[in-house]
């Protein structure tokens, strides 16, 4: 399968998340996509470099003040100031945010800016994050350009992970929301309706935000149930769209520790609703943290399994783009990856 691939990745390269109350090592770092790469040539894909699309495809999802936030954020945050007389040169992560009782008004002081734009202190900003997001989202249009060039399918192996950015927020390992690019590039491309499946163990509460109330784009999450599970405040089953988005969300949030048969029964659901919406395209939001041996997840899939789930989805009979998301068992982590592309492509 095409796959696409930057090494602009390597510039995200956090110190330290916050976990349980205490500073820990990322557990999104680079070795994730060197793994999947790896994985990749060993398999025999062809294998391109993104192409640059400018900003403009990016603000096409997300607003031009957050995008600005954060390709100006490093600079600024080593810019001397009345907190630091020679700059930051740490990675930043926030100490406050705008809650229920605080207004949501965006400060001009980079430090409530960096609470305002963000819902967790899991992902921190470095001085390699806006390159790395902005190839992250290049390597997803760039996919979506060999749809529209009329590819079966490709896989864009993005890093940063994107399904947690909302259209002003970043979080969850997450900046840019490659799969809501993507899918967007394709609409503005003339394709008349789109559909988004997120089969990451964490539901894509940025792609939701997203979304939410459109009609011409179809939002199918399969993960763990918020009430026990990040992101928690969205994911629910009762969350079906507003607007002229109304039905056009579908969320199937399932028990931490369910199994194969459940997740696979929920993969069923989530393909009678694609096929039903009649979409010109899939996108495919492909978190492998479903797997048995994740470090942050509960599920029980197997890679013969991740096989299974790209062989449902080629049945589809759609012209499909994965994106890379989450996934946090490195050393199986590619061959998961692979062992779904080759299911698609029926090998």
């Amino acid at each position: 399968m095409l796959t696409v691939y930057t090494e602009q990745h390597r510039l995200q390269h956090g110190n330290a998340e916050l976990v349980d109350g205490t500073l820990k090592p990322c557990f999104e770092n680079p070795s994730r996509a060197d793994m999947v790469l790896a994985e990749v040539d060993r398999a025999g894909f062809e294998r391109i470099a993104p192409t640059d699309h400018g900003k403009a495809p990016i603000l096409a999802v997300h607003r031009d003040n957050y995008v600005r936030f954060l390709e100006t954020f490093w600079s600024r945050w080593t810019a001397p100031s009345r907190r630091s007389k020679t700059g930051r040169t740490y990675d930043a992560l926030p100490l406050i945010w705008p809650t229920r009782c605080f207004r949501q008004i965006e400060p001009q002081d980079i430090d409530g800016q960096l609470g305002y734009f963000s819902m967790d202190a899991g992902t921190p900003v470095t001085a390699g994050t806006w390159p790395a997001a902005y190839w992250s989202a290049q390597t997803a249009l760039t996919g979506a350009d060999r749809l529209l060039a009329g590819e079966r399918a490709a896989f864009a192996l993005c890093r940063p992970p994107g399904h947690h950015a909302a259209a002003d927020v970043f979080g969850g390992y997450c900046f840019f929301n490659n799969a809501a690019i993507a899918a967007q590039h394709l609409r503005d491309s003339g394709l008349g309706r789109v559909a988004i499946l997120d089969v990451d163990y964490h539901h894509g509460n940025g792609t939701q935000q997203i979304f939410y109330d459109r009609a011409d784009v179809l939002f199918v999450s399969i993960h763990g149930d918020p009430r026990t599970e990040f992101p928690f405040y969205l994911g629910f089953a009762d969350e079906r769209g507003a607007g002229e988005g109304e039905g056009c969300n579908l969320n199937l949030p399932l028990p931490a520790g369910s199994d194969v048969p459940t997740w696979m029964a929920a993969l069923e659901q989530a393909c009678t609703a694609i096929a039903a919406f009649r979409p010109d395209a899939l996108v495919v939001s492909l978190g492998l943290d479903t797997y048995e041996g994740d470090p942050i997840s509960t599920f029980k899939l197997k890679t013969a399994d991740f096989h299974a789930v790209g062989a449902r989805l080629a049945r589809l009979g759609l012209q499909t783009l994965f994106c890379l998301e989450g996934g946090y068992a490195v050393g199986p982590i590619g061959e998961n990856a692979v062992s779904v592309l080759n299911g698609f492509d029926g090998h």
